[in-house]
């Protein structure tokens, strides 16, 4: 087995993402009276674990297919893009009251996720 391979692994990705920044949408909505973290918490889990899994894919596929440096720029840009755009929408609809402090730490991670997973691709071509 490869060393890389565990790294490769969505479900773990995704176990990961579900749990740091479900975790830290608990933490960032603790003032509020329950079930509000907790529902914070599911939403932010539920959408981290999904948005890995498709930007990890988005990003895999686009690495291959744009050329030059475009494979290395848009994958992450667009993976940051996607991810604000879904965490406000549906943090709104879900009623997390601490919606800026919720995001913060999930969108600095994706974009640190994103430009390291999509250097790594990048070098690997």
């Amino acid at each position: 087995m490869s060393a890389t391979r565990p790294l490769r692994s969505s479900a773990l990705h995704m176990a990961v993402a579900f749990l740091g920044m479900g975790g830290w949408a608990v933490f960032a909505n603790r003032a509020h009276a329950l079930p509000a973290p907790l529902v914070a918490g599911l939403v932010q889990g539920a959408l981290s674990a999904l948005l890995t899994l498709v930007m990890k894919r988005m990003m895999e596929t686009l690495s291959t297919r744009l050329p030059g440096r475009a494979g290395l720029v848009l994958p992450p840009l667009l993976a940051v893009l996607l991810s604000l755009v879904v965490l406000i929408t549906l943090h709104r609809i879900a009623g997390t009251p601490e919606i800026v402090a919720t995001i913060a730490l999930p969108l600095t991670v994706t974009a640190i996720y994103a430009t390291s997973y999509s250097l790594a691709l990048w070098r690997s071509r």
